[in-house]
């Protein structure tokens, strides 16, 4: 059974979301947080959820106060969803540890696949967030890069993420392989569906998601 706590002080949202994992098979919803950073902390203590499901935001925690509660428990998983906020906010949240991030108007099923997807520990971004955050002068709307992305969420593996950092590096598919001890196929199926996923189609696209993400930095502000 997952046992899952939802904090958000608005009570559309809270509702909602109860609502909805309510629906879930295997799920177990654990008493609510509305109140502020103490109420979710001694929640967490005593209820050990395997997903926090939170606005933070509503309850008076910022960023750096979200990393410090990531930190404390390892074992929960963090799905965030806000309205959109400040980018450097934004870059806050991401970088706390968090798994995944939704923005509020997203619909039922992306709620669904992101709630899957950070479960398993899968990173799940909102598709607004990354356009806002790779949002540059160089790269315009008609750019491939950007142009299909919409609400629609981007669930990355850890897995991806490494071969990402391998493509914008300029490794070969064979040193990749090498590298992270997988076939040189199972690099070259990766790559075709991290392509698909970023909407680009060729290395420079990908090349600039990693530069634009941080990815080749130790701490990457987009997906851990």
């Amino acid at each position: 059974m997952v046992k899952v706590l939802i904090a958000d002080k608005n009570f559309l949202s809270r509702v909602g979301l109860e609502l909805l994992v309510g629906e879930l098979k295997g799920f177990e919803l654990v008493p609510t947080v509305c109140g502020d950073k103490n109420d979710l902390i001694s929640q967490l203590q005593l209820s050990k959820p395997n997903l926090l499901i939170t606005d933070h935001t509503t309850l008076g925690i910022s960023g750096s106060d979200l990393k410090e509660i990531v930190r404390k428990f390892p074992r929960t998983r963090f799905l965030v969803i806000t309205e959109m906020i400040a980018k450097n906010e934004l870059n806050k949240v991401l970088n706390a540890g968090i798994t995944s991030f939704l923005l509020k108007d997203c619909d039922k099923t992306e709620i669904l696949e992101a709630i899957n997807s950070t479960i398993k520990g899968e990173k799940f971004v909102c598709g607004k967030i990354v356009s806002f955050l790779t949002a540059a002068p160089e790269i315009n709307t008609n750019n491939s890069f950007i142009k299909s992305i919409g609400c629609d969420g981007m669930s990355v593996t850890d897995r991806e993420i490494d071969i990402i950092r391998g493509i914008a590096e300029g490794l070969s598919n064979k040193l990749i392989a090498d590298k992270l001890k997988l076939s040189t196929h199972t690099v070259n199926t990766h790559r075709k569906n991290i392509m698909n996923k970023l909407g680009v189609n060729n290395t420079a696209g990908v090349v600039m998601f990693a530069v634009k993400n941080q990815l080749l930095e130790t701490n990457f502000s987009l997906f851990e």
